[in-house]
């Protein structure tokens, strides 16, 4: 990797600099589109410690459930985790943190923080424990709480077609969160499905610019599904 030119060849390049009690966003919706490769090689590198921040907590034997084998997880910044039974029991077992944060106001405050915004008003909790804590103002005689941006030490994201340069680009649904946490990380890691050169990318359709993108490393998926409903 030198100058323009992003590209890694291999996770440890791709997770260097990456330590114990670390904070990490990982971008994905359930199993959809997260980071596969750098969640499996954290788990193989062992490292521990981890505030991870993601819209949902997966399943228990994929994804961030397996960083759960090894207690490497901390502490999870999330919106749901009803699909991972390993991390509810050890959420009630007192074994990890969880802190849960409103869906959209989870995305907002990692926006926010891309955006250099260092907090915001909504009236998303109002008058509920959410508030517990927090500043509360009335605007036009609506309630909003003050709810503090969100950042974090690595960005590992997902995308579908990204050039040497870490220009992205998204596949449909599989956006979600990588577009605003690829902004909010202070090293932002992209794995993509495939690397092309400068200038193959049509400009309208770039999602995130190259300058968001500290490395970008082609990697393989197995996009497992999260839960397959069929008709009997």
């Amino acid at each position: 990797m030198s100058g323009l030119n992003k590209v890694v060849k291999t996770y440890d390049e791709a997770l260097k600099g990456l330590k114990d009690n670390m904070s990490v966003m990982a971008g994905g919706f359930g199993l959809c589109g997260i980071p596969e490769g750098s969640i499996q090689k954290i788990y193989d590198l062992g490292i521990k410690g981890l505030t991870f921040i993601s819209c949902t907590a997966g399943i228990a034997d994929f994804g961030l459930g397996i960083l759960l084998e090894k207690n490497q997880i901390k502490k999870v910044i999330t919106s749901y985790c009803g699909e991972n039974p390993v991390l509810e029991q050890r959420f009630l077992n007192n074994e990890i943190e969880i802190q849960f944060v409103p869906q959209g106001t989870l995305a907002e405050k990692i926006r926010a923080h891309g955006a250099g915004i260092p907090a915001f008003y909504t009236p998303t909790g109002f008058g509920t424990p959410v508030e517990d804590g927090k500043d509360v103002k009335k605007f036009d005689g609506k309630g909003y709480i003050l709810e503090n941006a969100l950042g974090a030490d690595f960005a590992l994201i997902k995308a579908w077609k990204g050039d040497t340069m870490g220009n992205l680009i998204y596949r449909k649904t599989a956006a979600n969160f990588n577009p605003m946490m690829a902004m909010a990380g202070k090293i932002t890691v992209a794995e993509v499905e495939e690397i092309v050169e400068p200038g193959e990318l049509d400009p309208n359709f770039i999602h995130t610019p190259g300058i968001y993108v500290n490395r970008i490393i082609q990697g393989t998926f197995e996009k497992r599904i999260e839960r397959r409903t069929l008709k009997s």
